[in-house]
């Protein structure tokens, strides 16, 4: 039998009051997290680092950046061919430093490398069924190659090689933006129909975030002489595709970002173990303080070959900080200071550069010691910027110590109809170094107006304790 619902005094009193009993630790939480600036919820690392990593599986200011590897057939040869393999790199920000490029992959026949020119591979192999003095150059099933250094003799050298496997962005510098080797292969069929591509390719930059695609044969590369006046063609071409995850690359973030402004004395520095924590007890030299009397014998001890990295000990552990202070405010624009910040001891960063996030970028007047170039990845959304370093002044960014930064200012002009210094939208949505996304502070934790933030909370802590006091009174 069903229950009725009464509407009596006696019930309606009893129902307001069980309402009063959940309503007064309700409003005690609302006036405590009122009065205590931050209530944020506390997420593990690892989960953090979850989130990072599926974020930047795809990168959403750069979705058609890609390394593209040309494999063109110029010449066959009496049991092979000769063929040029050119790397060109097709991200706009992202670029390979030193160490340079590894590239790898495997063969589907038994192909040997009889020689190269521009590159070099970092093993023979065994070429014990080759008789005679003249062996292969390579004799492995997949080979491993690398770029020669500066320097080449000219009679080892092609175009586009011996930059020690550095390739440029295609934005920042066009010119140096692919690389290229000569190679002789043998063993291989002498035909279209009788060559086979090879398979598995790895692309290491210097170190794993690439994921290279099948080879496919295209139309084959047409060649123009320099006087225009003749067409050549490959013989045969296939191309490969790489792209790039920072997943992949590393586990864990390797820059961050903190923020400041002149509106408010607060300094927001990066989340803490932002890249790691701080554990000598259980990893032994996972960092070095500044003033270490045993600073040099760190640097210079294991893992200086390696390229591991040797960060000095902060509370966020990331080799690279990227600070935005929000500097002066004037009638018709605002001024912003970014500096960089280079935390290890054991990289130097040529030809560095920033991506930057903001809807004010699409009225920037002027970047004072940086180069500009407006990214629109969005089509005719103007709010993304690449900045890098003018050459010969800033453009090389030295290892952690007195001179391991390099910083600039930015002058916007304000557009009325959305500029404001109110909830953070003076700071950055986002900012990548060397194509590397940064972690940003917590939103909660940015600088805010002085003035409004203080209003603001007097007036919800007035409306609060008015409510208090309404149902001490009336329950």
């Amino acid at each position: 039998m069903e229950r009725e619902m009464s509407c009596s005094p006696s019930n309606v009193a009893g129902s307001v009051a069980k309402l009063a009993s959940l309503a007064l630790p309700f409003l005690l939480f609302l006036v405590l997290s009122s009065v205590i600036p931050s209530t944020v919820p506390y997420f593990p690392m690892n989960f953090r680092r979850v989130i990072f990593c599926l974020a930047e599986a795809y990168d959403a200011l750069d979705p058609n950046g890609n390394i593209t590897i040309k494999w063109d057939v110029i010449q066959w040869t009496p049991d092979g061919y000769v063929a040029v393999v050119t790397m060109f790199n097709f991200q706009q920000y992202r670029h390979i430093q030193a160490p340079g490029w590894t590239l790898g992959w495997m063969w589907q026949k038994k192909e040997v490398i009889w020689s190269m020119v521009g590159a070099q591979t970092t093993e023979q192999g065994d070429c014990s069924r080759f008789k005679g003095g003249n062996l292969p150059h390579c004799c492995k099933k997949d080979p491993t190659v690398v770029d020669l250094l500066p320097g080449t003799p000219y009679n080892m050298q092609i175009a586009n090689c011996c930059k020690g496997g550095v390739i440029n962005s295609w934005v920042q510098d066009p010119a140096n933006a692919a690389s290229s080797f000569q190679i002789s292969v043998g063993s291989s069929g002498t035909t279209n129909k009788t060559v086979r591509v090879p398979k598995n390719f790895t692309l290491k930059a210097p170190g794993p975030g690439y994921t290279c695609g099948v080879a496919k044969i295209v139309k084959p590369t047409k060649f123009v002489t320099q006087d225009g006046r003749r067409t050549t063609q490959a013989q045969m071409t296939w191309n490969v595709t790489c792209t790039y995850s920072q997943f992949l690359a590393q586990k864990t973030p390797t820059c961050c970002v903190s923020l400041s402004s002149f509106y408010n004395d607060t300094i927001v520095n990066c989340p803490t173990c932002t890249c790691g924590c701080q554990n000598n007890a259980t990893q032994p030299g996972s960092c070095v303080e500044a003033d270490s009397p045993y600073l040099a014998s760190a640097v210079n001890g294991p893992g200086k070959y390696s390229n591991t990295p040797l960060v000095q000990c902060t509370t966020h552990m990331c080799p690279i900080r990227v600070h935005w202070h929000v500097k002066l405010n004037y009638k018709d624009y605002w001024r912003v200071k970014i500096a960089i910040t280079n935390f290890n001891y054991r990289m130097n960063y040529t030809q560095w550069n920033l991506v930057i996030q903001h809807p004010n970028f699409d009225n920037i007047t002027t970047s004072f010691s940086y180069n500009y170039k407006s990214l629109t990845p969005y089509g005719g959304i103007n709010d993304t910027a690449m900045l890098w370093g003018v050459k010969y002044y800033n453009d090389f960014l030295m290892e952690a110590g007195p001179y391991g930064n390099v910083q600039s200012e930015i002058l916007f002009r304000k557009d009325p109809s959305t500029f404001t210094f109110h909830q953070g939208w003076a700071f950055p949505r986002r900012i990548y170094f060397n194509g590397d996304n940064c972690v940003m502070p917590s939103p909660d934790s940015y600088p805010w107006l002085p003035n409004a933030s203080s209003q603001l909370k007097s007036t919800l802590l007035i409306f609060l304790f008015a409510a208090l006091t309404w149902l001490l009174i009336n329950v």
